[in-house]
């Protein structure tokens, strides 16, 4: 079986570097969790009490992740970070303290829930600023804050942003400046004094080094800072996180020497694209290298070998690599059936491999 091996001490001095980075910029932030997806081994090894002592909250976009929190640390304060659906009201009241939102029919589901309850449930207004993600529009901020802020089990303590996820729609501090005059809009207009600008994520973090962030926005989510160590932005280590975080090893289980070309007449593949072999070989034949995981697990495009040799092609369960001649500059084998090719990842792979029930996750 194909293994991811995790870095647990590595990814757990990330979370303190950032709790300390974010200290000394007077901004609060929610650790993201959604790539383990509530993973019970996770909560048990990395998210350690000692750990969650310091963090003022977890946030994560499947109310499953946020219930297992909350049955190991009841007090901790949880942030759905999904608009909530109609159909999971009850669920997002009962494991989450704070949700991010952008409809008044959802916000008035969460207050008759939360009244039933006798609980006060916070939100978050969500702003669109270009990423054409979840948002209202800045020019409706007025309108909406007043539609639900006499809600009587709702308390909107702030407003939010996400730029960068869908489109790669950079961060500005001109776009972030458009959340704090939303802010001061529902301050001059509704009397109402804002608690939280939550316009970080990840992306966010080489603008807050530069001191490009404006100094309203005072809340961040970061999650694939904590757990890669990069900024997304530009794919580089941010300061003195640690990268090296995960590594995914797949498993040689067939090594035989194959035409180039496939025989016979190609139609669509498994996965619905074009068959397209490789013909810049100089001999008819070539060794074929079968791995251990396949498309259900991963994207082989979010997977960087650390060897070289190309990709043939990919089903559900398994992945084909061409190794040429299998010789190294030595004229030695390269590779024998039950050797392990190593790969390095991307956010996208490690979420993806972490929530596949067909590789083996090793913690370390």
């Amino acid at each position: 079986m194909a293994e991811l091996i995790i870095h647990s001490e590595k990814i757990k001095d990330n979370i303190k570097f950032l709790n300390d980075y974010f200290k000394t910029h007077n901004i609060e932030w929610s650790l993201v969790t959604k790539v383990f997806s509530g993973d019970d081994t996770f909560i048990k090894t990395i998210l350690t009490k000692d750990l969650i002592e310091n963090i003022k909250s977890v946030s994560d976009s499947k109310l499953e992740s946020l219930k297992k929190l909350k049955a190991v640390y009841p007090s901790l304060e949880t942030i759905y970070i999904n608009p909530p659906a109609l159909t999971h009201i009850d669920e997002v009241i009962a494991y989450a303290d704070i949700s991010l939102n952008t409809s008044v029919a959802t916000i008035t589901a969460l207050n008759a829930s939360a009244q039933k309850k006798n609980i006060i449930h916070k939100i978050i207004i969500m702003i669109e600023l270009g990423e054409l993600r979840e948002g209202i529009s800045n020019d409706d901020v007025e309108a909406f804050y007043q539609q639900v802020a006499d809600l009587s089990h709702i308390e909107v303590i702030g407003i939010g942003s996400n730029l960068g996820c869908m489109f790669g729609v950079e961060p500005s501090y001109n776009k972030l400046m458009q959340l704090d005059r939303s802010k001061e809009l529902v301050a001059s207009k509704c009397n109402k004094n804002l608690k939280f600008i939550s316009g970080g994520t990840s992306i966010t973090l080489p603008l807050l080094e530069a001191d490009l962030v404006p100094k309203a926005i005072n809340h961040f989510r970061v999650g694939e800072a904590a757990f890669l160590g990069i900024c997304p932005l530009e794919g580089k280590k941010f300061k003195g996180l640690h990268k090296d975080t995960f590594e995914f090893y797949a498993n040689i289980i067939e090594l035989i020497e194959k035409e180039i070309l496939p025989g016979g007449h190609t139609a669509e593949d498994s996965h619905g694209s074009a068959i397209k072999p490789c013909n810049n070989h100089k001999t008819l034949k070539s060794y074929k290298a079968i791995l251990d995981f396949g498309l259900l697990d991963v994207d082989r495009a979010d997977l960087q070998a650390e060897d070289t040799f190309q990709f043939v092609g990919a089903t559900s369960d398994m992945v084909v690599i061409d190794v040429g001649d299998n010789k190294t500059k030595a004229n030695t084998t390269k590779y024998k059936v039950g050797d392990k090719i190593k790969f390095r990842l991307n956010y996208i792979a490690v979420a993806r491999l972490l929530s596949s029930k067909f590789v083996q996750k090793v913690y370390v």
